[in-house]
């Protein structure tokens, strides 16, 4: 998805289609594989949540708050306290006020930016020039109600089409009958844009009017068959690759290393890498084997080196 990301260099190239050749490509497209298993890039057939990924982080509440650990929600995190070599608060607000409590590990996938300028004592200028070195691209989706017979049987559409601002559409029908109401569907134009830009600051009814013509342009439903419509919004939805971001990340990371080691980042935002959903869990998880003294991963390596690549090699069963 170069154009999320504002840049295609090759490191992004490498981890969004590891190990798919031109090869496998065209032969993909001559002998399409309907079953196909073994690489990321051409699976046509993947499980999802009846009612959307959100159920994972309904269970997964419940599953810790019946182990007694309470799950604090609408609470910002302002700051992190750190002192000789150790992170020892974290600074929340919630409500409007603002509190403190001890920590003995911090796990955070806020964006690695926003982690390093909540550190308190804030971190020497070289390390926050690097921070705000970081860039991101922001989201937006254009959710459009429409008849379950303007919408298409894939489960999104990309747009290459200059004459239009949207970059990719989703059938959210498509996805799980259970998202939309009967006879109904939803389309998501979503929008690759710049917090604070022509688009972003839109106002809802216009970006909704927006999507109702850019669907026509695209010949893809009428404006007239649109009954509701919604606007979500999602800063820093994509780390941005560009020339600086390998050394600016190389920099947070020692820093945090060498000042508060109990202080993990996790996830896409939190170490700055375009990851997918399941590489960023993954790397949450390999982080708890490390508190726990389990294990000693690197997880910087998760969906870089080849013990973390996604092709299978030597199982033809499937």
């Amino acid at each position: 998805m170069g154009c999320a990301s504002g840049r295609n260099p090759s490191g992004l190239g490498a981890q969004r289609i590891k190990n798919l050749s031109l090869f496998k490509a065209i032969l993909n497209a001559l002998t399409p594989n309907r079953n196909q298993k073994d690489i990321t890039s051409l699976i046509e057939e993947f499980k999802y949540p009846k009612y959307g990924p959100g159920m994972m982080w309904e269970r997964a509440r419940d599953k810790v708050e019946a182990a007694g650990i309470p799950v604090v929600m609408n609470t910002e995190v302002v700051g992190i306290r750190h002192d000789d070599g150790q992170a020892t608060a974290l600074v929340l607000r919630r409500d409007g006020q603002q509190f403190e409590v001890a920590c003995d590990n911090v796990i955070s996938s806020m964006p690695f930016s926003a982690l390093l300028r909540g550190m308190n004592p804030a971190p020497p200028a070289d390390v926050i020039a690097a921070a705000d070195g970081l860039g991101y691209r922001d989201f937006m989706t254009v959710a459009l109600v429409v008849p379950e017979s303007e919408g298409f049987p894939d489960n999104w559409i990309y747009i290459h089409d200059p004459g239009v601002e949207v970059g990719r559409v989703q059938n959210f029908g498509s996805w799980s009958p259970y998202l939309v109401k009967d006879g109904k569907t939803c389309l998501g134009l979503e929008y690759f844009v710049t917090e604070g830009d022509k688009l972003w600051t839109s106002a809802d009814d216009d970006l909704i009017e927006l999507g109702k013509r850019e669907l026509e342009t695209l010949g893809l439903s009428k404006a007239q068959y649109c009954e509701q419509g919604f606007v979500v919004r999602m800063p820093k939805a994509y780390p941005m690759y560009d020339g600086t971001y390998k050394a600016n990340v190389e920099t947070m990371r020692k820093w945090v290393a060498d000042n508060a080691p109990n202080v993990w980042p996790v996830g896409r935002n939190g170490m700055h890498r375009y990851n997918n959903q399941d590489h960023s869990m993954y790397t949450a998880m390999l982080t708890v084997e490390n508190i726990l003294g389990e294990a000693d991963h690197d997880i910087w390596s998760v969906n870089v080196e080849a013990e973390y690549h996604e092709e299978k090699v030597g199982d033809s069963s499937e």
